[in-house]
């Protein structure tokens, strides 16, 4: 077949949280772009959380790539059959495809597992010139002429990340200098949370870009936005050393700009790293503190304790940093207490945002296996796997208790008084963030009730525009 023009699309969240009004994309459906526009193929990004994609550009196309993680695979899933309807071949790539092929495969022609920085472009190679054998491409699950499904071996991880290109934002629909720029320096994680897909994508091994390509991103990124760099890495301060060297050279490059990014508890433990991070530019430290409840943070295998978290929240806002906090609530040794212990603790230690999100079991972790087996699943309806939807029943409370307490905990957070409190500051930024996440909240209060009756649980009256069990 001929393909000169390909059309690649990260399917839109389902629904509005606190931080929508922050959309950073998954970077790849903008390197596998990339990749192919390299190779000579006329080819853009469509990100739906930017912007509306261009229907007559997709339909137009020889080839349609569709990325989706779980909550946005329903999605996915709608716009891989209408594609399909116009005669255009459908290629599936993300989490969700990687670790549900044979469903994916229902709306597509073919899904890239795992990694598919090697496997899409050899996958375009087959369908142009009909060489590699598909076969013989590792990481690729297709239909046989029997129409059963075929999965070919997994590709083994890359080692090379140098040997990527430099993502292409020119190639996304809609980017301007006002997004969140994503930048990503390095692979995997060594830790093994049980709710957590990034090792079953991208392993336990840490690889890392050069210093020099790093810089380069950076360099980039940095020239471009108007607003901050997000590094994406799920741990930007896995190597510490390294990422010490990394910031001491953009000091002395004068990079100037603002950035974010995700780090463990860890980094409170090294002084010279946080002065660093600090002085180089960093805004925001997103942290999975998970939980306050020791015995979750045993269950969930975060190697972290109480003691280690509020040493960490001291110390980073002791150098002028802001902490986004990240909790997961609803373990089997959670109960309602810990929800409101867990809203108490995030107001009495300051921490400048919270996503309190519930513990979703996400294809492909050990914890889904486990939630399946146990028949604990209460749907598979992918779209409310969001972290803001209760889709298993929890073992010491109810669904419907989780799923009310959790946005009775946002609720508290984003309080007027968080609101006043930063109005008084000048702090206009979080002020507005703070009256945004009241809206989501209300909102999120009003699908609660359609989405417990829904699911047949019992029905929740709504008293001053809060829900109560």
């Amino acid at each position: 077949m001929t393909i000169r023009k390909i059309s690649f699309i990260e399917a839109r969240s389902p629904g509005a949280h606190v931080f929508s009004k922050f959309p950073i994309p998954r970077l790849g459906a903008v390197l596998l772009s990339t990749i192919l526009k390299e190779r000579g193929y006329e080819v853009r990004a469509f990100i739906e959380d930017v912007a509306e994609p261009d229907w007559s550009y997709v339909e137009d196309s020889d080839l349609v790539c569709i990325s989706t993680i779980t909550p946005t695979a329903v999605r996915a899933f709608e716009i891989g059959d209408r594609v399909r309807a116009k005669g255009i071949p459908v290629v599936m790539g993300g989490a969700h495809p990687s670790f549900m092929p044979d469903e994916a495969l229902e709306h597509a022609d073919y899904v890239v597992r795992g990694e598919g920085d090697y496997t899409l472009p050899e996958l375009v190679d087959h369908l142009t010139k009909g060489t590699p054998g598909i076969s013989s491409i590792n990481g690729l699950s297709y239909r046989g002429s029997d129409g059963g499904v075929r999965n070919n071996p997994p590709r083994p991880l890359l080692e090379d990340l140098d040997s990527l290109p430099e993502p292409d934002f020119s190639l996304v629909h809609g980017w301007s200098s006002s997004n969140l720029y994503p930048v990503s320096t390095s692979r995997g994680c060594p830790f093994d949370c049980r709710f957590c897909s990034v090792i079953q994508m991208f392993g336990r091994k840490y690889r890392f870009k050069s210093l020099e390509v790093a810089l380069k991103e950076i360099r980039t990124a940095a020239s471009f936005t108007k607003r901050s760099i997000f590094f994406v890495d799920d741990n930007f301060a896995a190597n510490k050393q390294r990422t010490k060297v990394l910031l001491k050279s953009m000091l002395a490059e004068g990079i100037k700009t603002e950035w974010n990014a995700q780090v463990r508890t860890d980094v409170a433990k090294d002084p010279e790293l946080l002065r660093l991070m600090a002085d180089s530019g960093c805004f925001t430290t997103h942290i999975g503190f998970e939980s306050v409840n020791p015995r979750t943070l045993n269950l969930y295998n975060k190697r972290q304790g109480l003691k280690e978290i509020v040493e960490c929240i001291k110390a980073v806002k002791d150098h002028g940093m802001r902490i986004h906090g990240m909790f997961v609530l609803g373990a089997d040794t959670d109960d309602v207490s810990t929800i409101r212990e867990t809203a108490d603790f995030a107001i009495r230690l300051g921490i400048d945002t919270v996503q309190f999100v519930m513990l979703t079991p996400l294809p492909g972790t050990p914890f889904f296996f486990e939630m399946r087996d146990a028949g604990r699943l209460l749907h598979t309806d992918w779209s409310k796997y969001d972290a803001h939807h209760v889709v298993f029943n929890p073992k010491l409370m109810s669904p419907q208790t989780l799923q009310i307490e959790t946005l009775k905990a946002m609720g508290r957070f984003y309080s007027w008084k968080y609101i006043f409190k930063h109005l008084a500051k000048l702090d206009l930024f979080y002020a507005g963030l703070g009256l945004y996440g009241k809206k989501a909240i209300k909102k999120a209060f009003k699908e609660t009730r359609e989405y417990i009756e829904a699911l047949g649980l019992q029905d929740i009256p709504i008293v001053d525009g809060s829900l109560h069990p």
